[in-house]
């Protein structure tokens, strides 16, 4: 019985990856939990994941009831804590080296904690599919509210603040359970994907959707695909590069280099 050959080195596959973003005239990066779990940012289906037990409140109770609406941001809160100063990591600056230079015209993130505009990729080339968890917005007239605000009228009542505008329910500015997807986000997403010649799979189970959809959806519009998660996800098989390793480590050779 003969042994199989090793697979690629690690090394051979970040080379990989680099000769393919050179090559790449329109990239689509997609960007999961995976890349913040670096910055300190715990992931939700880790064992022992604090989001297990502050699990967001579904869009319908938190709509309906103003317990559920005080118990969410009791949740928030707590979570926000455990991440207070989070930095970008070095897959947050990677992907910021490769808008900068004009081969990424946008991220596709379904993240909410706003690294990757901190990493310094502007606002409008961050296509947010589940929101931001950095500000809340009043779901009446959409009137945006700092989190400090609702924090100190939270603490100082034990109760959700209402709008200053209009007295609507004040909610964190992310996309919670039972809740629609973001029309524009969606459709900016889409139209990346199909534009894109590499598509770029960071830290992402790919199990959620419809956000999961983009990286099949590029992959038959001809893209390349490229799957960088610490574990294996049901989309390795279409890929045409999969690497299982830590994020910062795959992606910290494209820091600045991307000509």
């Amino acid at each position: 019985m003969t042994a199989s050959a090793p697979g690629p080195s690690l090394a051979d596959q970040i080379e990989d990856l680099v000769v393919l973003v050179r090559r790449a005239s329109v990239i689509a990066g997609f960007t999961g939990a995976g890349i913040s779990t670096e910055s300190g940012v715990p992931d939700f289906r880790s064992p022992g994941s604090p989001w297990l037990k502050n699990q967001p409140i579904p869009f319908e109770a938190y709509i309906r009831s103003a317990e559920a609406r005080r118990e969410a941001w009791r949740r928030k809160f707590t979570m926000d804590d455990l991440y207070r100063g989070a930095r970008p990591s070095r897959g947050h600056l990677a992907l910021a080296s490769l808008v900068a230079a004009g081969k990424m015209p946008a991220v596709i993130t379904q993240n909410i904690d706003g690294l990757q505009q901190q990493a310094g990729v502007p606002g409008d080339q961050v296509i947010e599919l589940h929101g931001n968890g950095t500000y809340a917005t009043c779901l009446d007239c959409g009137a945006r509210h700092e989190l400090d605000w609702v924090r100190a009228r939270f603490e100082a009542t034990g109760e959700a603040p209402e709008c200053r505008d209009c007295a609507g329910i004040v909610k964190s500015a992310t996309i919670s359970f039972g809740q629609a997807m973001p029309e524009e986000p969606m459709r900016r997403a889409q139209e990346l994907t199909l534009a894109c010649d590499l598509f770029l799979a960071i830290g992402s189970s790919l199990v959620v959707y419809p956000a999961a959809g983009f990286p099949v959806l590029a992959k038959r519009n001809g893209a390349a695909l490229v799957i960088v998660n610490r574990e294996p996800t049901e989309m390795d098989e279409i890929a045409d590069l999969v690497i299982n390793a830590e994020i910062g480590d795959v992606l910290a050779p494209l820091i600045a280099r991307h000509s």
